[in-house]
């Protein structure tokens, strides 16, 4: 790699450093008031959704353990195992990196978050009757509901999240454990649906050079306990759907077109803010269509797609809940909540440094890197994939719908950024691997992260 393009990977690491320093002191120094948590001033942890907490646990030895195994052999399986063995290796590190952090917490780590008042358990446990949760499901959105309000993440989501838990306490998996352990589980596929995309859409090489950072990411922190993490992998899956669907043809690859409306559009009621992942949809089409033919060859996807994730929506429109209705409601709690009360002028970049301490800080000298491989033909799927999760961060991040909390919000959008990585100069890679599993560790160990 020529010097240009190894500035413009240290000036990424050094731009986020930065970031996040500022967003951690910033507040205390000038005795701002930003609220990350709800009635409580002191003891925070701007920009996080937490508070110091020293802790050791259950988890840390096996976690300290992988980290330097991770060191010893991650680059080496990630280059020369057989491309299948490799994504079996790969779920399971994740999988292991996942619970030992967790755990460092003890069960509670695991089951904890999910069993808290505020989450979708407790709601999913009541539900007796799907129909009847659909069609009051808008009427309880606002806090002045005459039935009684949501709890708050019902309220702020689509009813998909909630009925995924639903199905998991009607299927005898519905405890704060099981269903952690169902989340945590889900979560270890992220890695591999991304590594399989960035594959098929025609860069192993990148798939590979990506993996260790994919599969190790600070963000295990907050995917092994928050629902968020199903979203992550629904839109992971749903992309390699759709990267199926292109290289199948239109012959062979219809079912996976059908698979990826169904993935995206049940995406779509899971999340408010999740539509988003359509400029994602539109690069993994661009970059399957292949550079010859444009969109001619994978024209036929998008609107199979479309409509099959059409049909979802619509399902549940006929249930009872309308996405349209649901959303403007949404938006009048949002503004009537804390959101109101947290600064704009703090959490619009505060957001960007939360997102890089759960991505890890060396995800903006991977920008860094994508920036300056933009011209590289060789690069265009990693640097195409960048690109549109960056895009789909701006405008999460404009739309001001998620000021704070964001280390778990953004959970889909990480392991897209992360990608960057694999274009890192190979005398950055074991230092930047070393950085991002100190960041997992020392947010563990140090922080209560609420997630």
């Amino acid at each position: 790699m020529n010097s240009s393009a190894h500035r413009a990977t240290l000036v990424g690491l050094l731009a986020t450093l930065t970031l996040v320093a500022a967003a951690v002191l910033v507040p205390p120094l000038l005795g701002w008031q930003v609220w990350t948590r709800v009635h409580i001033e002191d003891g925070t942890f701007p920009p996080l959704h937490g508070f110091p907490q020293v802790k050791v646990g259950i988890g840390t030895v096996p976690a300290v353990l992988l980290a330097l195994a991770s060191l010893r052999w991650a680059d080496a399986v990630a280059t020369r195992l057989p491309w299948r063995r490799l994504l079996v290796v790969a779920y399971a590190a994740g999988l292991v990196w996942l619970l030992s952090l967790a755990l460092v917490d003890g069960a509670e780590g695991i089951s904890g978050v999910l069993g808290s008042r505020s989450e979708y358990l407790g709601t999913a446990r009541a539900v007796d009757d799907v129909g009847g949760l659909l069609r009051e499901y808008v009427a309880r959105i606002p806090y002045d509901a005459s039935d009684g309000n949501w709890p708050v993440h019902i309220a702020g989501h689509p009813p998909g999240m909630v009925l995924f838990f639903v199905l998991l306490v009607k299927v005898g998996l519905g405890g704060d454990l099981a269903a952690g352990l169902v989340v945590t589980v889900i979560a270890a596929t992220l890695a591999p649906a991304v590594m399989t995309t960035v594959r098929v859409l025609g860069s192993e090489a990148g798939a590979r050079a990506a993996a260790p950072y994919l599969v190790l990411t600070p963000s295990a922190v907050f995917l092994a306990v928050s629902a968020d993490a199903v979203m992550a992998a629904t839109a992971a899956w749903g992309m390699c759907c759709l990267a199926l669907a292109c290289r199948g043809g239109l012959r062979r690859g219809w079912p996976a077109a059908v698979a990826a409306g169904l993935l995206l559009g049940y995406l779509v009621m899971m999340s408010y803010g999740l539509p988003l992942v359509g400029v994602l949809a539109l690069a993994v089409l661009w970059l399957g269509s292949g550079r010859r033919w444009g969109w001619a060859r994978g024209w036929w996807v998008l609107p199979a797609a479309a409509v099959s994730a059409l049909g979802v929506v619509l399902v549940f429109a006929a249930g009872g809940f309308a996405w349209w209705e649901a959303y403007p409601v949404l938006v009048d709690r949002y503004w009537d909540g804390l959101a109101s009360q947290r600064p704009g002028a703090y959490w619009t970049w505060g957001n960007l440094a939360a997102l890089a301490i759960s991505a890890g800080p060396l995800v903006g000298a991977g920008i860094g890197a994508a920036w300056a491989s933009r011209r590289n033909i060789e690069d265009r799927v990693v640097v195409g994939l960048v690109a549109a999760a960056l895009i789909m961060v701006a405008l999460a991040d404009v739309s001001q719908m998620s000021r704070a909390e964001v280390e778990r919000i953004w959970l889909p959008f990480i392991p897209w950024l992360t990608l960057g990585c694999a274009l890192l100069p190979e005398r950055c890679r074991r230092p930047g691997l070393v950085l991002q599993l100190a960041t997992a560790l020392l947010v563990e160990h140090l922080l209560h992260t609420s997630w």
